[in-house]
């Protein structure tokens, strides 16, 4: 069934979480990231990885799928669901102790060739109501059609672009390698508490049209973001300001993935992540720093 355009300016209902400490520690450690940043209770409070917001935004991701305009949707189409694209703006850091709110507002709906092209706007508010992070997500349900014209009830902030940029002093071209373990998805599943089981369950998987239960594609991109802290940032999680790209592909396990560093400008990273198979699983890649 197609997706109503009515839908566009709905927002969900809030939805509030204590973030403690283990929270943060087993976000870090089920990535394998063990920069004493997120770990280190001793020597001071940690702070969350800079992808941590994708444990406070799953519930109300779940929660916009119905929506009035949403509802329309079988169960077989929403396994198609994708995520597509992620523009993540951290305003200040996340730390233990905190009661954070999370609302999904629905910005914008078109129709493109794959599919049904959704994007999600999230937004989430400590107990004072100051923001402490916003996502633009892009989902697309494949397969889908729309309702009429594509809608749009607000503008998405430009994209940082290498184009026109000056490389930084000592910018290079750098390649790394991310193991990618038997069994992550599971870790990771549990540690982040997002639950999808395309993930975790194969027949699901396989039922959904794919090869065989994938990777997060919040992991891979949690995974590239620990090697761009701790290789280029001194490990300094709190200097990230905004992150994101394209997912491109899936990542299958156990494999290995090649992040590909293309260059340093203006305080931002560029970069993209490719399978072994050499298909590009994150593209389009920025990471900004302060």
């Amino acid at each position: 069934m197609p997706l109503d355009t009515r839908v566009v300016g709905r927002a969900t209902e809030a939805i509030t979480h204590e973030v403690d400490a283990r929270w943060i520690m087993a976000y870090a450690a089920g990535l394998g990231d063990f920069n004493a940043g997120y770990l280190d209770t001793a020597a001071a409070a940690p702070v969350a990885h800079p992808v941590f917001p994708v444990c406070l935004e799953w519930p109300v991701i779940l929660a916009s799928r119905q929506l009035p305009g949403c509802e329309t949707l079988s169960q077989a189409e929403g396994a198609r669901g994708v995520h597509a694209a992620h523009d993540l703006h951290l305003y200040r850091p996340i730390r233990p102790g905190e009661l954070l709110t999370t609302r999904a507002t629905v910005i914008r709906l078109e129709g493109i060739k794959p599919g049904a092209a959704q994007t999600l706007r999230l937004d989430t508010v400590d107990a004072e109501g100051k923001l402490v992070c916003r996502t633009y997500q892009l989902s697309i349900s494949r397969g889908v059609e729309i309702t009429g014209e594509p809608v749009a009830s607000e503008d998405t902030p430009p994209l940082p672009t290498m184009a026109g940029q000056q490389p930084s002093a000592g910018s290079r071209r750098e390649s790394i390698s991310i193991p990618v373990p038997e069994g992550l998805a599971h870790v990771y599943t549990e540690c982040a508490r997002i639950w999808n089981p395309i993930h975790t369950d194969r027949a699901v998987a396989l039922a959904a049209g794919l090869p065989d239960i994938i990777l997060h594609g919040t992991a891979t991109l949690a995974m590239t973001v620990t090697r761009l802290v701790n290789g280029s940032l001194e490990g300094d999680p709190t200097r990230v300001i905004r992150l994101g790209g394209r997912f491109s592909a899936m990542v299958l396990m156990p494999s290995v993935l090649t992040l590909e560093i293309l260059g340093d400008a203006a305080g931002t990273l560029f970069f993209e992540v490719r399978t072994e198979a050499g298909d590009v699983a994150f593209s389009q890649g920025f990471l900004c720093y302060v």
